[in-house]
């Protein structure tokens, strides 16, 4: 019998020197103190890029523009599997402010591998450290 998904995005959100926002998970939640992209559920009727817009705004108090879909991972949970969809972005309003994790930052693509990353995370952050290393990420986020 095959578990339910669980529909999630994360957004990799780029500044101008290429650097990603990403955020470390609060000691309470589950995968505590794991880094990730920034998101969250995807709700019924929504579609990604709305979601992550939602979410981003909940989660951060940014506002964001969404673009391409950088890559998915999955994670294996007792009860469900998760499926993450991560997309570019970048920041359009507003200052972050944290609601829910411990901390953010503004990591150069090196310094995202030395990051204890949760499982979902790993395939969308190999994909984008590619990107970016290619430099083919750059017409994305103007």
């Amino acid at each position: 019998m095959s578990r339910p998904v669980l529909h999630v995005v994360g957004a990799a959100i780029l500044d101008d020197a290429g650097r990603c926002l990403v955020t470390q998970r609060s000691a309470s939640m589950p995968l505590p103190l794991a880094w990730e992209f920034p998101g969250g559920k995807v709700e019924p009727g929504e579609c990604g890029p709305e979601a992550l817009r939602r979410e981003i705004a909940e989660e951060l108090g940014v506002g964001i523009a969404v673009g391409a879909l950088v890559g998915t991972g999955w994670a294996e949970q007792p009860t469900r599997r998760i499926q993450l969809d991560v997309y570019l972005a970048r920041l359009v309003s507003g200052e972050v402010v944290l609601r829910e994790h411990a901390r953010w930052g503004w990591f150069e693509v090196e310094a995202l591998r030395t990051l204890e990353w949760a499982a979902a995370d790993l395939e969308p952050l190999a994909a984008l450290e590619a990107q970016l290393t290619r430099g083919t990420v750059r017409s994305e986020r103007r």
